[in-house]
């Protein structure tokens, strides 16, 4: 997929919402987009790991961790999972970890730090319902598209 986030805009101006600034590129692939699958979550990724255990088939996982920097919701274990499961990437509001591994795997991540510890699964959180942060609000089933200039939502494909 070749895009850049502001030809988008450019593009169709009408039919993008764009995501506050907040959040950096982790992943070895920094540009990445496809259709949504969402998931809410606080400080428990066991929702993150059942999505990322499906086949991804080019869509991105978007993740309200309720923008905690208390622990990471994404790992290189979880990212590995994604990247053999066909997931273009995975958008965290709140932080992951193993950011060297990151790097050199073939997979967006977009989170909003680094946190070395590890969330504690306790099988709570919501898979494919509407969250909302950064200004926008994510519904399963649209589309997303991000790369270093930032995260555009749109209700349908862009081309």
């Amino acid at each position: 997929m070749t895009f850049s986030t502001p030809d988008l805009c450019d593009a169709h101006p009408t039919l993008v919402r764009i995501v506050e600034p907040l959040f950096k590129n982790f992943g070895g692939r920094t540009t990445f987009g496809g259709p949504l699958v969402t998931v809410k979550c606080f400080e428990d990724n066991s929702r993150i790991k059942e999505c990322l255990a499906q086949p991804g088939d080019g869509r991105v996982l978007v993740v309200d961790g309720g923008g905690s920097l208390g622990c990471a919701l994404l790992g290189d274990l979880l990212a590995a999972q994604a990247l053999k499961n066909a997931w273009a990437g995975v958008i965290v509001n709140g932080c992951i970890r193993d950011v060297d591994a990151l790097a050199g795997m073939a997979i967006g991540v977009q989170a909003l730090a680094a946190m070395p510890l590890k969330s504690i699964r306790k099988g709570l959180g919501e898979i494919d319902v509407p969250v909302a942060f950064g200004g926008v609000t994510f519904r399963p089933g649209a589309y997303v598209y991000a790369d270093n200039n930032g995260i555009i939502v749109s209700a349908r494909r862009l081309e």
